[in-house]
């Protein structure tokens, strides 16, 4: 099992001169984010396509072990039907995303607030996610954000086909902490400006001995801060990861 800890993006203001050095040229802004993460969350493929060459770029610029998760287009997940984005599922997948190799972790796809659960649209799209792309792997995980998704059935569509329920810890969203994968997927977003690095003690060695709850029987595991106090959050991802040796 391994341990993937980091942040969302790489590219935001109020890190320069926090976490990136004062004057660090922002092209290798990424280069530095891999020295001291062990994960990025992508956020820019949820807006829109991205190119080959840019995957195969920022997989250059990390070391080995570094894992990118991919946030899933917009187009596929903010739909009526979710069974009817076979279109959009597909040009998402064949933008270029396996250009990352094996820094490719998982896909995330994140749903809205007003997304409710109805299990046969729901079992036709989780059927229309392939298991690899061009040879390579894939891990999905959901981010549901509707109260309708604390059902049995979702959680065992999820488990059926090896599929991970983020684990979302926020006042804004549900929270459903079950086990469906050979992987575990969290989003932590309960960082604090007030507390340099984000989480205080007691806060930073909760979510240790989480990690290495979800990390248990060989699964691997994906943590990432996000939103929040979204300047405290690099300092948040080195304290856990300091924690934890990962």
């Amino acid at each position: 099992m391994t341990i993937h800890i980091g942040v969302g993006g790489w590219t935001y203001e109020p890190w320069r001169g926090t976490f990136y050095p004062p004057k660090h040229p922002q092209k290798r802004e990424l280069d530095y984010a891999g020295e001291h993460l062990t994960g990025i969350e992508i956020n820019g493929t949820y807006y829109g396509s991205q190119k080959p060459e840019s995957f195969a770029n920022w997989a250059a610029a990390v070391p080995d072990g570094f894992k990118f998760s991919v946030k899933a287009s917009r187009f596929c997940t903010n739909r009526k039907q979710l069974a009817d984005g076979a279109a959009s599922i597909e040009k998402f997948l064949t933008q270029g995303l396996t250009q990352l190799g094996d820094r490719l972790g998982p896909i995330l796809w994140q749903f809205m607030a007003t997304k409710t659960f109805d299990r046969g649209d729901f079992a036709r799209f989780l059927d229309l996610l392939p298991e690899s792309q061009d040879g390579l792997p894939l891990r999905h995980a959901f981010e549901v954000r509707h109260e309708s998704f604390r059902d049995p059935a979702f959680v065992d569509l999820a488990r059926e086909r090896n599929m991970a329920i983020v684990f979302a810890d926020s006042d804004e969203f549900p929270c459903i902490d079950e086990a469906t994968a050979d992987f575990s997927y969290a989003r932590l977003q309960r960082s604090r400006d007030d507390v340099a690095t984000g989480y205080d003690e007691a806060a930073l060695d909760h979510w240790a001995a989480r990690a290495k709850a979800w990390a248990a029987g060989g699964r691997d595991a994906y943590i990432f801060f996000i939103a929040g106090a979204k300047v405290r959050n690099p300092a948040a991802a080195q304290a856990l990861i300091a924690r934890l040796g990962a």
